[in-house]
Order: C-alpha cells, then structure tokens, then sequence
C-alpha cells in the first residue's frame, strides 16, 4: 500500500473570474449574456445550461420517469462518489475498511450477509449516523431524488459520517449484498434493481467484487449488470481474497470470471479487473500463493491510485455526464414529438396509442431514420413501453424545431464554448 504522501493529492475545482467581462453561453439561442459573475466555473456553466434550457422539457416530456429523475443543485455540486456492488461476503466492508484505514460508524463485518441498507460513507468532524429520510430531505445532499422509492427504501438506507482523510475527496457507498433466489426479492419492499441503476447514473466510478470462491453470478446480480449498461466506462471489476488460491487455481478462476462476466455484459471489450487482498487487518497471505504476492500488491497500488484520482477527473466526469443525459433526452425528445404527432386530433385517440405501444419497435426504427440516429443509443424498447403505457400521449406537448434546435445548441454550442472558455491554456 502506498504511502499518503506517494498518493495524488485531489484537485480543487479551478474557478475563473474575471471582473465585468460577459459571457454568453448559449450563442445565438439565448437572448442575453451571462454575466461572468454567475458562471465562475464549469459547474456553475453547466447548471445555467440544465435549468434555463434542459430541465424545462424534461419535465414537460416526463424524462425523468424514463431515465433519472431530474436534477437539483446539489447533483452538480456533489462530492465524486464510488459505488461499490457485489454478492454477500464478498468484501464490500471490508474494502471500504481497507481504503479508511477505520470502521465506519455502523459497520459490521461478517461471513453471512452482514450489510441489510445502502450506506452513503462521507466526511464528518464527528462520528455520525444519519437516517435515509433525513438525508433524502436535505436540499445540500445530492439524495433527494431517492424519496421516489418511498420509505421502504429510506428506511434502508443511512449517512455514515468520520473523520477519515479520503473522504474529504471522495463519497463511498456501501450496497447490501446480491443474493441469490427468489426469497431475497420477495422480502425486499423496494425496487433494489432500480435503486442501484440510480447510483450508477451518479456515481463516478463502479466497484463490481467478486470473490475466488464464488464466482457463480446469480439472477438478481444479473439484472443489477445490466442496468450498468451505458456506464461501461465507469466499471471496475475487483477479484478480492486471491490469496485464498493458489497461482493455478487463479489462472481458472480469472479465466471463469472473464467468461461469466462476458455473457453478462454482452460486450467484447473486457472491463478493467483487479486482483488482490483488500484486508486493513490481514496480510497478504503469501502461504498458498507466494508466486503472486508481487502482483497483488502491483494491483493493489494500481487500484488505490485510480481511486485517488478521481477527484482530478471529477469536473470532465460531470460535463461527460452530463453530455451523456442531454443524448438520451435528444432521443426522447424526438420519440415523444413522433409519437405525439401521431395521435389523432379528435376521436380514436385510445385505440391510436394502443397500436403505437405495439409497434413501438417500428417507431423506434422510423425515428432512427428520419433523424439518422445510431440504433445503439435508444432506450430498451421493453422497458420503455412498460413505463409510456402509463401516459397519455395527447397529454404531451407538441414538439417543435425550436424545441429540437435549443437541444441541439446546448450539444453543439453551450457546451464547447463553456468548456472552452475554462479550458486549461497549457
């Protein structure tokens, strides 16, 4: 393990100033410049894009039903935040424990499953527990948009606050672990799978653990995957306790993940994988494996310097984060206005919306191309018709080219222009 001084120290966020210079972020789609007191930062450019131009339609064409929900000050303002996902008793505490070099306040670590709750892991001066609906509530936290999986969710999930140096750069968020059968799902009375796609979309890096031992990847844990699609960029895969098994043993293991992983992904390129013992309290165990000791450690150092650097990568994260959202409501946009400008004006409005949700498929190829779109980026059909069947199309408003040309600004002229404006002139 490196030792602090060697780790990157995180990076402050630049702010540029200037005096009563102004400047204007939309171009030719908005009517007055900014003043360059208001957008002192990319951050700062970014929210003036999303709540004077973005947010409006989204919330006009339900957006945040079909992606995310929409966005508050404080999703801009937060801390980068590490996700971390597996299976029970696969070292999710553990590592949190090893990154910490402490406990966190509330933290238990056990063979059975241990972890019932999604823990936001965030600096404190003090020792703090702080309960789901609190931290739901609070306008400061980037956790109010949780309040749409209701209480049963909040009353799993909980703040825990310490003193530990890492957290000043970087939030950790523990999970419960994936079981598998149809027990597990049944006893939950919140949407799990929808709770995790919810903190990928927010997360700047996503821990998948896996250990030697367990390799077999359930049903649930499946579907918790594949709502990671789309944020490939983000996944890390951790095969954590290697030491456990011995070099030959390991080369099958690796081998067996790869494998299981690639049927999971669906994907040819292989996410990044790290092999290791993250244990605070226990070495590595060199006894079964001592051939590899030099390369758990290699990975261990590796895996520790991404994590510091995230911080330094927090700003483009949010600006390709962002980027990435205004794609998606693009594509929606356009479904929405095809959709609607289908609908009849007078009768057989029902019937007329019956047979669009069963072509929908169709729809989805005809908006590909009038508007010559890539197939890859639209939404999962299935999914998309299970949550459109719950409106009513003539309900939408109408879309028109000025609603397509200020989306299409923020992609091609607000954006550039504001990173440009920041940009680094070294």
């Amino acid at each position: 393990m490196p030792s602090p001084s060697s780790r990157p120290p995180p990076m402050e966020q630049q702010a540029a100033g200037g005096g009563g210079t102004r400047i204007s972020i939309g171009g030719k789609g908005m009517k007055k410049p900014v003043p360059s007191k208001i957008v002192t930062s990319i951050i700062d450019g970014l929210k003036q894009i999303y709540f004077s131009k973005v947010r409006p339609l989204e919330d006009a064409f339900k957006f945040g039903s079909f992606f995310s929900p929409l966005l508050h000050e404080s999703d801009f303002e937060a801390k980068p935040s590490v996700l971390l996902l597996g299976q029970y008793s696969t070292g999710k505490t553990t590592f949190i424990k090893y990154l910490l070099g402490r406990d966190y306040p509330g933290c238990h670590i056990g063979p059975e499953p241990t972890t019932d709750r999604f823990v936001v892991v965030q600096h404190g001066l003090e020792e703090r527990r702080t309960p789901g609906n609190t931290l739901a509530v609070q306008p400061d936290k980037p956790y109010q948009g949780l309040s749409q999986f209701g209480t049963g969710f909040l009353s799993r999930f909980e703040g825990a606050s310490c003193p530990a140096p890492l957290l000043d750069s970087i939030t950790l968020i523990d999970t419960p672990g994936v079981l598998s059968g149809e027990k597990q799902r049944i006893e939950r009375n919140y949407q799990f799978i929808d709770v995790c796609e919810w903190f990928a979309t927010r997360s700047d890096l996503i821990l998948l653990l896996f250990d030697p031992h367990k390799l077999d990847i359930s049903d649930e844990f499946k579907q918790v995957i594949s709502t990671l699609r789309g944020h490939d960029d983000k996944v890390r895969i951790i095969l954590n306790k290697s030491d456990q098994v011995d070099q030959q043993q390991l080369m099958r293991v690796y081998g067996a993940l790869m494998w299981s992983l690639g049927k999971v992904f669906r994907s040819p390129e292989v996410c990044k994988v790290y092999i290791g013992s993250f244990n605070s309290e226990a070495p590595i165990d060199a006894a079964k494996n001592p051939n590899c000791v030099e390369l758990f450690e290699k990975e261990q150092a590796q895996l520790l310097h991404d994590l510091y650097e995230i911080p330094s990568r927090s700003c483009d994260r949010k600006v390709n984060e962002f980027v990435k959202r205004v794609r998606a409501f693009r594509i929606h946009l356009l479904i929405m206005g095809h959709l609607r400008k289908n609908m009849p004006a007078m009768f057989g409005k029902d019937k007329a919306q019956r047979k669009m949700l069963e072509r929908l498929p169709d729809v989805f190829f005809q908006v590909q191309r009038e508007y010559h779109l890539p197939a890859g980026d639209f939404p999962d059909v299935v999914r998309f018709r299970d949550i459109l069947s719950a409106f009513d199309f003539a309900a939408f408003p109408k879309m028109t080219k000025s609603m397509v040309k200020q989306v299409d600004d923020v992609l091609s002229v607000d954006v550039p222009n504001l990173v440009r404006m920041f940009d680094n002139p070294y």
